[in-house]
């Protein structure tokens, strides 16, 4: 994986025609089985309360949740994040990581949220907490603050879901999200970034 620093480098991902990489982000590590990973979800929705995806979205539909007992289900919820998605219409949602396989590199990778004409392209990904704030920025000269958690938080929702929208852009303006940016507990995280052609 490593080599040395006149290296081209290694393939991380494997991009479709016109993709590009918009955001990277450091996440728990987890040693979790399909199957436990399907029954965590499944008891971990039903604790929150998780509305069910309108769009599965799921590349294991045929994994089987498995038994977990209280101890794997506290070990498992003490590595989880939560992952928050933004697309460039201002749609967005947070995801738990145990929803994202681990995959080898190189690999094409699994769907994250729906790139299509109601959400456009995605312009950023990275884990956020319930004390975090995340500040949007539109290439139409629009800025938004908003919290994470609190009374209105951003939904955690399942992988396959489309997002919600968090910010109304004006009419006749050009208003797509080209930057997100996360402030933790005083200090600033890392920012998402993707140009808006």
């Amino acid at each position: 994986m490593f080599k040395g620093h006149d290296s081209m480098g290694v393939r991380g991902i494997q991009l479709a025609k016109d993709d590009v990489v918009i955001s990277m982000a450091v996440i728990n590590h987890s040693d979790a089985s399909a199957e436990e990973r399907a029954a965590y979800l499944k008891m971990s929705r039903a604790v929150r309360g998780e509305e069910q995806s309108e769009e599965s979205g799921s590349d294991e539909g045929d994994v089987v949740a498995g038994e977990l007992n209280q101890e794997r289900y506290a070990q498992m919820s003490a590595t989880e994040q939560f992952i928050l998605t933004i697309s460039e219409n201002g749609y967005g949602k947070r995801t738990s990581s145990h929803e994202y396989r681990i995959t080898g590199r190189g690999g094409k990778g699994i769907v994250a949220m729906a790139v299509n004409k109601r959400n456009g392209k995605l312009v950023a990904s990275f884990p956020v907490a319930d004390d975090d704030q995340i500040m949007l920025i539109s290439d139409g000269g629009q800025t938004i603050r908003l919290p994470v958690g609190g009374d209105k938080p951003i939904r955690i929702v399942s992988r396959g879901s489309r997002g919600r929208y968090r910010l109304r852009h004006r009419r006749r303006r050009k208003g797509r999200l080209g930057r997100a940016y996360q402030r933790a507990g005083g200090r600033r995280g890392n920012p998402g970034y993707a140009g808006s052609s």
